[in-house]
C-alpha cells in the first residue's frame, strides 16, 4: 500500500486505534472518510478534523453496510483503500451458556461478518481501481490466546486466515489484501484498557504501524515489534510459554 494520494475509508474509526489511524493517514496525504455509528461523535470529528469526510455506519446491519457504501462511492468514486477496523472485545465466561452464547454471537457479527460484508459491499469497486487496497484488522490474540476473550480471539483468528485466502484468490487483481496486526493498545476496545500499563500507548502504537507501512509498501502483514512476541511464539519454539505470559501464570522475564 502506498503512503500517500490514496482515498481511505475506515468504518469503525470514531475512536481508538480507527481515529488515530485516520488522522495519521490524512497527515500522510490521503483523502479519509470517517465511519461509525454515532452521529454526534462523526459530527465533533468533522468539526475537529476539517477535511476528513464521515459517513454513518453499523457494520453489524447488512443494510448500513449497504447505504454506507452507496453514500462513501457516490462521494468518492475514487475510493481505492477500505479499511475494515470495527470490532468488539469482550470478557466471557464459557462455563455455562449464559455467560459466552449471547457475547459470542455479537462478537462474530461484528468482528467476522461486519468484514466479510464490508469487503462484499465494495470489492467491485476495488477492482476497478488501479491500485487498490483491502486493509483488515486482526491482533496478536490471532495467534495466542487471552484466557478470558475466547470469542474476540477465534474471530481475529478468523481474520487474519481469511486474509490469508483472499489475497490468494485476488492475486489476478488490482487489490492488495494487507493485515494489520496490532498488540494491545491502549485504547476503551476494554474497560480500564485506556489506561493499561501493559498495553502499548495509542500514539506510540499508529507511528509505528505507519511508518511501517511507509517503509514496506508491499508488506502483507503490518507487525510492529511489540506484536510479535504473540505473533511467532510458536514458530519459534515457545508458545506455552507466550501463553503462560499473556495471561498471567509466568513472569516475562524468566
Amino acid at each position: 500500500m502506498n503512503i500517500s494520494g490514496n482515498t481511505i475509508f475506515i468504518p469503525g474509526s470514531t475512536s481508538g486505534i480507527g481515529l488515530a489511524l485516520a488522522l495519521a493517514l490524512q497527515a500522510k496525504g490521503n483523502q479519509v472518510i470517517v465511519g461509525g455509528r454515532r452521529t454526534d461523535a462523526l459530527d465533533r470529528i468533522a468539526a475537529e478534523h476539517p477535511g476528513l469526510d464521515t459517513v454513518r455506519i453499523d457494520t453489524a446491519d447488512p443494510a448500513s453496510i449497504a447505504a454506507a457504501a452507496k453514500e462513501v462511492l457516490e462521494r468518492h468514486p475514487e475510493l481505492n483503500v477500505l479499511v475494515t477496523m470495527a470490532g468488539i472485545m469482550r470478557a466471557e465466561d464459557w462455563h455455562r451458556p449464559e455467560g459466552f452464547l449471547e457475547t459470542a454471537a455479537e462478537t462474530f457479527e461484528t468482528n467476522v461478518l461486519g468484514p466479510i460484508r464490508l469487503i462484499g459491499a465494495f470489492i467491485e469497486h476495488l477492482q476497478t481501481r488501479p491500485d487498490a487496497t483491502i486493509m483488515t484488522v486482526t491482533s496478536g490474540l490471532a495467534f495466542t490466546p487471552l484466557r478470558i476473550t475466547p470469542s474476540y480471539n477465534a474471530s481475529k483468528a478468523a481474520i487474519h486466515m481469511l486474509s490469508e485466502s483472499i489475497r490468494l484468490q485476488l492475486a489476478d487483481t488490482t487489490v492488495k489484501v494487507v493485515e494489520l496486526q496490532p498488540p494491545s493498545v491502549q485504547t476503551a476496545l476494554m474497560p480500564g484498557h485506556e489506561s493499561d500499563p501493559h498495553a502499548m500507548p495509542l500514539d506510540d502504537y499508529v507511528a509505528e504501524a505507519v511508518g511501517l507501512i511507509e517503509s514496506q509498501p508491499d508488506a502483507t502483514e503490518i507487525q510492529v515489534e511489540r506484536v510479535k512476541f504473540l505473533r511467532y511464539g510458536e514458530a519459534r519454539g515457545d508458545y506455552d510459554r507466550v501463553v503462560a505470559v499473556l495471561n498471567g501464570t509466568e513472569p516475562l522475564n524468566t
